[in-house]
């Protein structure tokens, strides 16, 4: 995988991310972009992660930027930080991808880059900046992740969980730890964490594998938890699992999210469930394509009481809300928020289980073939879309027939049953991923299976490039 610009980032191969390369990147984003009082930098727990942040803490100094060095902290906290200081920031992480790959994700003061902001962040890569004449100085702050933790705290109050047996599902997530001390500072009765591992392993909570389900599945049985919660690994992803051991999607956390902190307007991508549009609970749904910026830049044309939310479960809040305390807005993707949200919820609805069963009777899930070049899953979906017969060539095995067609992000096609496919190559890893929609949550499992064996087979079809 060949480093790519693109979705907030940098992201590549660790092999490929060449101090050279990401200085100049940084420099760039530093030439193009305002970056306020300084650089705030944060990593995740890969391996390669703190040799990378010591290249752009160097990188920012050299041009003269004062650096604050956060060290390991999830992305939403160095953000909240970040911004809270008035500061640019970068965040070394490859979020869910294997550890042989990393990245970047740059921050403005005010939250994350734009798309208009990534093409100039381009732009500027052949005009590099001067160094200045001294390095900057350097500072370290260990108080960012606290600082996340108790926003939470504070909003939703030192009781919002009591009674609850929740499990944590640490595995190399950098936010592990914090997601311990919040659930034990909102009151829950017990917190029991589980697969705590020192090597990374990369977790998509977008397409949360069986074995992992499974896994999930006995660890809330065996310890009689009333839900688990995770992160992927720079903790801007939520994964939560109710009482029955089923992993709830994330765009429904984002629903009920939504709800809860009394949001008016909903930004969401096309692949997220058709739920939300559902019941008039919000006065205004604004889609948009697949990416944090695409979200953004939604919430930005729809000021108010307006949030943004991802598929992936990731929430952005673009106003102060108000639960037992005040909750600050925080415009880039967030995953406390999103868990504790319903976790607050689920004894007075009858548990987790329950609170979802409310939601409008559209069930989502989704999962990506791996290791697709972009050229050839750009290929077979363009080869979808062209006509109507490789699409209801396609369908026909699923028992599907073709509807209306959407292209605003990939192929999203509407079946005469009313469900829903969604073919789409991934924007920043060499995947081809499959979101499906259905009536029931065995109707989408079943959908996705099925899917990814009809998308693989039409790959292997595919003529050499």
């Amino acid at each position: 995988m060949a480093p790519r610009f693109g979705t907030s980032g940098l992201r590549g191969l660790v092999t490929e991310l060449t101090p050279e390369l990401v200085a100049a990147h940084v420099g760039a984003f530093l030439r193009a972009c305002p970056h306020g009082t300084g650089l705030f930098i944060g990593r995740d727990l890969r391996p390669s992660s703190p040799a990378l942040a010591r290249v752009v803490a160097e990188a920012a100094r050299r041009a003269g930027v004062p650096v604050t060095d956060c060290g390991a902290v999830p992305t939403p906290a160095l953000a909240l930080a970040a911004m809270g200081a008035g500061a640019g920031a970068v965040m070394v992480t490859g979020s869910h991808i294997p550890a042989d790959r990393n990245g970047l994700k740059f921050y403005l003061p005010t939250g994350e880059i734009t798309k208009a902001d990534e093409a100039a962040i381009l732009a500027a890569l052949d005009h590099p900046m001067p160094p200045a004449p001294e390095p900057a100085p350097l500072s370290r702050d260990t108080t960012a992740g606290a600082a996340w933790v108790r926003r939470s705290v504070t909003a939703f109050g030192a009781d919002a969980l009591a009674g609850l047996r929740v499990g944590v599902w640490s595995h190399s997530a950098v936010s592990r730890d914090l997601m311990i001390a919040a659930l034990r500072a909102l009151g829950c009765a017990a917190v029991v964490e589980l697969g705590r591992s020192e090597e990374f392993i990369p977790v998509d909570t977008e397409a949360v594998p069986e074995g992992a389900r499974r896994q999930i599945a006995d660890w809330i049985a065996e310890h009689r938890l009333d839900a688990l919660v995770s992160t992927d690994g720079d903790g801007d992803r939520p994964l939560l699992a109710d009482e029955a051991g089923r992993v709830i999607p994330g765009d429904l956390l984002g629903q009920i999210t939504a709800a809860a902190v009394g949001a008016e307007v909903v930004v969401t991508p096309v692949s997220s469930n058709s739920g939300v549009e559902a019941g008039g609970r919000f006065r205004r749904v604004i889609r948009t394509r697949i990416g944090s910026p695409f979200v953004i830049a939604g919430m930005e044309a729809a000021p108010g009481r307006t949030v943004g939310y991802e598929a992936n479960g990731g929430f952005l809040l673009g106003f102060e809300a108000r639960l037992a305390g005040p909750l600050p807005p925080l415009p880039t993707r967030d995953s406390l928020l999103p868990l504790l949200a319903p976790l607050s919820r689920a004894r007075a609805a009858g548990g987790l289980a329950a609170l979802v069963g409310r939601e409008p009777d559209r069930f989502t899930a989704a999962d990506r073939l791996e290791e697709v070049p972009a050229e050839r899953a750009r290929a077979l979906v363009a080869g979808l879309a062209a006509q109507p017969e490789p699409l209801a060539a396609f369908l026909a095995p699923l028992g599907e027939v073709p509807g209306p067609t959407d292209l605003t992000d990939g192929l999203r096609v509407t079946c005469a049953s009313g469900r829903i496919l969604h073919v789409r190559p991934s924007g920043n890893a060499p995947e081809l991923r499959l979101y499906v929609e259905a009536e029931n949550p065995d109707a989408a499992g079943s959908l996705l299976a099925r899917g990814l064996a009809v998308l693989g087979q039409a790959l292997v079809k595919m003529p050499p490039a």
